[in-house]
């Protein structure tokens, strides 16, 4: 009923592994894909279609086994044209990200990319959120991969032996139903709950009324923006990583959480990407904060997410009054769902959805947005993984654009990073890549309001994308005759020289600021650069050409 060309309902990413030592890309790929494809026996959702009942998507959904599935289909391999960048890396997750899947096959696909700089290849994959959430697409990569390096796995990781053998390292609970069930039924499941739903219905009423405090609900005093209009299919992804520690301390030191000081970084990225463009609203924005419903140990649940309405306070220009009043409304959110169980949350987050059903088939979706963009957080390995020896480097999401809501931002905590991936509709956002710039100085901005660092301090931000200083111009040019051009005459006074020089200089300041970027520790333990390598790279001496060879931890550049 949600999903349409325009509005795709599949989440994915892609996983930026570094090649073992000694091996050749193109087999160990073929390696991997021949080794994918062998499974006699798959885990959800690999081997199972979707059935529709006899009222269609309104009815009961169940999962059967697909009898005549062909995994060559499912499992593809790709190569990025030359010269390999993120920036071709990066198109190609934006163009794959933007088709529909297949609802007569498994709703799924695996592409392994070969072609990258730096011995370096992605696997990107989709899966459509009916089968799958986010938490859900952490188990199964946790699942495929190894802490080991030097373990090879001859089994699938797509098998029932590989989720098995996750499930025994993890002591992990039995698995669920998988089984789709629809509103009447949890109505029918959470009747003896109806004490705990009726209060959180009390507070939402209350929230439109004003009576419910820092509570932010669906549809109320959402802002109409830039990135709250009509979308289509194409996308447009950006991504990038950021350290842990970094943005951590600032949560500690604003007396707050971790996702509290997400939340403000992307608040700040969005104040300032609204105020450039000159529409920046006077109410906040809102955002959507998806939130895991599952059980602790359950790894098996197809989609099992909750979401809290979280206030981003776009309005306060102060950094800290702006943390302060997404942690008030972050709190308030939490507390309406603290004493629900799974089960009543999913429900009743369902009741209070039912107003934007109605509005969509109206074409009233992005005039009535519910939200102004979506920002969640996954935790995903908090130490290395390897994929028979390839080193897993990052973990970039792909999440959902939806009608009215053409931003989303979604991240994954892994190993000591913090990997964003940005989706946005291309047509409405077609310079996202910014945001990665507003991101950075929205977390300095918060460090130097927390005191973790002083307005003047000098940490390294390489700005991977800034194009390398010109190099000094010829004294005199060659005419296509063959003959040098004679030079200009000098007309600028000194005194006119010395200001042109000051405004250069004071324009370079201002330009490497803006294309500062967040350092991340390399294996060195040096700071290197996150952004991803651009065109730039090309066009520098040989000098910026040898300090560009630098590999990135991570990198972002659509």
């Amino acid at each position: 009923m949600l999903e349409s060309r325009e509005t795709p309902m599949h989440v994915g990413g892609f996983n930026l592994f570094t090649l073992p030592e000694g091996t050749n890309e193109q087999e160990f790929l073929h390696g991997l894909a021949d080794n994918m494809r062998t499974a006699d026996a798959l885990q959800p959702p690999f081997g199972d279609k979707l059935k529709v009942g006899r009222m269609g998507m309104l009815g009961p959904l169940f999962w059967e086994p697909d009898t005549s599935l062909d995994l060559e289909y499912h499992i593809r391999h790709s190569a990025l044209p030359k010269p390999g960048r993120f920036r071709e890396l990066f198109a190609l997750v934006s163009r794959l990200h933007g088709t529909l899947l297949d609802r007569n096959r498994p709703l799924w696909e695996i592409h392994l990319i070969e072609g990258l700089q730096e011995r370096q290849f992605a696997v990107y994959s989709k899966f459509h959120h009916a089968a799958i959430d986010g938490v859900r697409s952490i188990h199964l990569t946790q699942s495929m991969y190894s802490a080991d390096p030097n373990e090879r796995i001859h089994h699938s990781p797509l098998s029932m032996a590989a989720r098995d053998r996750y499930r025994a390292a993890l002591q992990a609970a039995p698995p669920t139903e998988q089984e789709i069930r629809n509103v009447a039924e949890m109505l029918k499941a959470s009747f003896d709950s109806g004490a705990h739903l009726l209060g959180a219905v009390r507070q939402y009423a209350g929230a439109w009324t004003g009576r419910s405090g820092a509570l932010t609900v669906p549809w109320k005093d959402v802002p109409q923006s830039t990135i709250n209009t009509k979308v289509d299919g194409a996308r447009r992804f950006v991504a990038q990583s950021w350290p842990f520690a970094r943005i951590r301390a600032v949560g500690k030191a604003l007396d707050g959480t971790f996702n509290d000081a997400v939340l403000a970084m992307c608040a700040g990225a969005l104040r300032t990407f609204l105020q450039n463009h000159g529409e920046l609203p006077a109410q906040s924005l809102k955002s959507m904060v998806p939130v895991s419903l599952r059980r602790p140990g359950d790894i098996d649940s197809a989609n099992a997410v909750g979401a809290i309405s979280a206030d981003l306070a776009t309005n306060i220009k102060d950094p800290i009054k702006r943390f302060q009043t997404i942690k008030a409304s972050m709190q308030a959110g939490k507390a309406m769902f603290e004493d629900m169980s799974p089960g009543e949350a999913s429900l009743f987050l369902q009741l209070i959805q039912l107003p934007g059903l109605l509005l969509i088939p109206l074409g009233l979706g992005s005039r009535f947005p519910p939200y102004s963009t979506v920002i969640s957080n996954v935790p995903g390995p908090r130490q290395p993984m390897y994929w028979n020896g390839a080193r897993l480097e990052g973990i970039y999401p792909a999440s959902i654009v939806t009608e009215g809501i053409a931003l989303n931002i979604t991240l994954v905590t892994y190993d000591k990073q913090v990997d964003f991936g940005i989706m946005a509709c291309r047509r409405t956002l077609p310079q996202v890549q910014r945001f990665i710039d507003y991101l950075e100085d929205s977390l300095v901005e918060l460090e130097e309001a927390a005191g973790i660092r002083s307005a003047t301090e000098m940490t390294p931000r390489v700005a991977a994308a800034a194009k390398p200083k010109a190099r000094p111009k010829a004294r005199s040019k060659v005419s296509a005759s063959g003959k040098p051009k004679a030079e200009a005459k000098p007309k600028a006074k000194a005194k006119s020289k010395a200001k042109a020089k000051s405004k250069t200089r004071q324009k370079a300041a201002v330009k490497g600021r803006a294309t500062a970027r967040a350092p991340l520790k390399n294996k060195a333990g040096t700071k290197t650069a996150v952004k991803a390598r651009t065109g730039a790279k090309a066009k520098a001496g040989p000098k910026a050409k040898a300090k560009a060879k630098a590999r990135p931890k991570a990198k972002a550049q659509a």
